[in-house]
């Protein structure tokens, strides 16, 4: 569970208890806001005790973080409708998942564990937090001194070894981090014996520490995802596993799904197999080709749900060669929803000429997206106030450029269903630039 709540540096079972107890309290009381109350409370807390934190607004994070526990009570009581009645054993159950544990005796017995030194599970805490901090000094001594350590496995329900932590994902969202030495690190646990094809339960299950490494942010971000794919290449990692990435996704595939195309290639060159989407975001026309015949009609196995993802795929790479054959052989990105998608894989993929191409054939630029429920102007839009440089405001700025000089409407009243809404929007009117291209459709 990579969203899973860390831990105060002394959890006591008794205090959970009592936490439980106020959670029962809350989703039984008459007032609409008590889960969220209780959940501010609950966040607040644990930021104390974890100490004083660099940010410059905590209180604003802890209220975005109630309101998405909230969401996932309400998600929780929607699949499992026996559990609003929210009895004891109900909110003992919803708070061991919120830290990662299957159920509360799981739970219970992690914090047994941790309270005992030189425990299983306190080991394997101290190395995984070892790991992540990029202490090799740690690391190591405990490696020697318990070596059946490099083989255990996490508590927690994702059951990923210490290997699985080099990859900063699937994992306790609160560990995903990528220290300097992370390469030693990495050497330090192959070294001592780490199983490198050892699959864990994120994502679904059959995730592998080099499906997981390449399709995380973290060692990118960090510039050392390649060289940890080498590495454990060179140390027996296999590329064929049919879940390496989770959620039933091959490494290359795995990669596409999760934007990071540079990894994905690296893995295309070394030999990873490649499907048609794959080979689509990745612009190897040859490929693709292959699926249809020579009158330009799908061959089988390959259907039509494969061509529509190929599509959806290339347009988010900027792959033209695909889109454009695709296009000739009837695609159309204004069809079905999966279609239509594209626009938005365009987007995201800050790829101009791709958006202007995919308008020409037809995409809608005023659809409303069914699961997010945004515009591509309203994600255009939300993408530049989240940019991070100046490059990618800028190209932000032209898609929206772009999506206006297309027709694409904005609708006011979607600036005011949250809070993080309300923040772009105050972004929008104080630049000059984006208000001049919005003109009277300013929020």
């Amino acid at each position: 569970m990579s969203d899973a709540l860390p831990l105060p540096p002394r959890p006591n079972l008794e205090q959970y208890r009592k936490l439980a107890k106020d959670f029962r309290r809350a989703c039984r009381s008459s007032d609409p806001s008590a889960v969220r109350q209780w959940a501010a409370q609950w966040l607040q807390s644990l930021a104390r005790l974890r100490g004083p934190e660099n940010t410059a607004d905590v209180s604003r994070r802890i209220n975005r973080e109630a309101r998405r526990l909230e969401e996932r009570w309400k998600d929780l009581i929607q699949k499992n409708p026996d559990r609003a009645q929210c009895r004891l054993t109900d909110a003992q159950f919803f708070i061991a998942r919120e830290h990662g544990f299957l159920s509360w005796p799981r739970f219970s017995a992690h914090l047994d564990g941790l309270a005992r030194t030189g425990s299983a599970v306190s080991n394997f805490e101290a190395a995984a937090d070892a790991i992540i901090n990029g202490d090799a000094a740690a690391l190591e001594t405990l490696l020697r001194a318990h070596p059946e350590l490099v083989r255990e496995r996490s508590t927690r329900d994702h059951r990923s070894t210490l290997l699985h932590y080099i990859s900063a994902n699937g994992v306790e969202d609160f560990r995903q981090n990528t220290p300097k030495n992370i390469i030693e690190i990495a050497r330090l646990l192959l070294d001592a014996g780490a199983d490198v094809n050892a699959e864990s339960e994120a994502y679904g299950g059959g995730s592998t520490t080099l499906g997981l490494t390449a399709t995380s942010i973290h060692p990118e971000h960090a510039g050392v995802q390649i060289a940890l794919l080498e590495l454990l290449l060179d140390r027996g990692s296999r590329m064929d596993q049919p879940s390496a990435s989770g959620n039933n996704h091959p490494v290359v595939s795995g990669c596409l799904a999760n934007g990071q195309p540079v990894a994905a290639r690296f893995l295309a060159n070394r030999g990873a197999p490649i499907d048609l989407a794959a080979a689509a975001a990745l612009g190897d026309l040859a490929v693709v080709e292959s699926y249809f015949d020579e009158h330009g009609a799908l061959k089988p196995p390959a259907t039509d749900a494969q061509i529509k993802s190929a599509f959806v795929y290339a347009s988010g790479y900027g792959s033209a060669n695909v889109v454009d054959y695709l296009l000739e052989r009837g695609v159309d990105p204004g069809s079905d929803p999966e279609v239509r998608s594209s626009l938005y894989w365009a987007i995201y993929g800050g790829h101009v000429t791709m958006i202007e191409r995919l308008l020409r054939a037809g995409a809608p630029v005023n659809s409303r997206h069914e699961k997010q429920q945004f515009t591509p102007l309203e994600l255009a839009l939300g993408k530049w106030a989240k940019a991070e440089d100046d490059e990618e405001r800028e190209n932000a700025c032209e898609i929206v450029r772009v999506l206006t000089a297309n027709g694409a409407k904005l609708d006011r009243a979607w600036f005011q269903q949250d809070e993080d809404r309300q923040l772009i929007a105050e972004k929008i009117r104080g630049d000059s630039r984006l208000t001049t291209i919005l003109g009277n459709q300013t929020p």
